[in-house]
């Protein structure tokens, strides 16, 4: 029952979130035909950690424009709280979330440079600011398939990392 509960929360918390996130409606890009006086810095400092929501895949591959979109709604969900790999593609394709396929938000995050062990550490921390939990309590909630989906392996570096452990 608890782990429902907290998942409930979390997913109401995204929801919410996500309703209040205003969407740039133009984005600064840097490619091959940029200009800039300070060359190769300028481009640098426009580049995120992420992947940028960008036309080309990991693979080589060209991203379909909702592919594209998928991109950038996964890398704003990632920006406001941590997800597991799985449990981003579920938030982009559920009906309640994005509305997405599930071949597309499976293409635009496996399209993504992603740490997952610091996003399970990022979930634990934001548990362990509203709940106690002790070590297998949360690795539990951050591995359920009701909870967040991450690896057992993800969510127990997780719970170390914030702490839990």
């Amino acid at each position: 029952m608890r782990l429902w509960c907290l998942a409930a929360i979390a997913a109401s918390l995204v929801s919410s979130c996500n309703s209040e996130v205003k969407r740039p409606t133009e984005e600064i890009t840097a490619g091959p035909d940029a200009t800039s006086n300070t060359g190769a810095e300028s481009q640098t400092a426009l580049t995120s950690e992420k992947t940028p929501a960008t036309e080309e895949q990991a693979g080589g591959g060209t991203l379909t424009p909702s592919q594209a979109n998928a991109v950038r709604s996964a890398e704003q969900y990632l920006s406001m709280t941590g997800f597991s790999r799985d449990g981003l593609i579920e938030q982009l394709s559920s009906d309640a979330g994005e509305g997405y396929s599930v071949a597309d938000a499976t293409e635009a995050v496996d399209s993504l440079s992603v740490d997952w062990n610091e996003n399970a550490a990022k979930s634990a921390r934001q548990y362990l600011s509203v709940s106690g939990f002790s070590c297998k309590g949360q690795i539990e909630q951050l591995s359920s398939r009701a909870g967040d989906k991450y690896t057992v392996q993800q969510a127990t570096y997780g719970a170390r990392q914030a702490g839990a452990c």
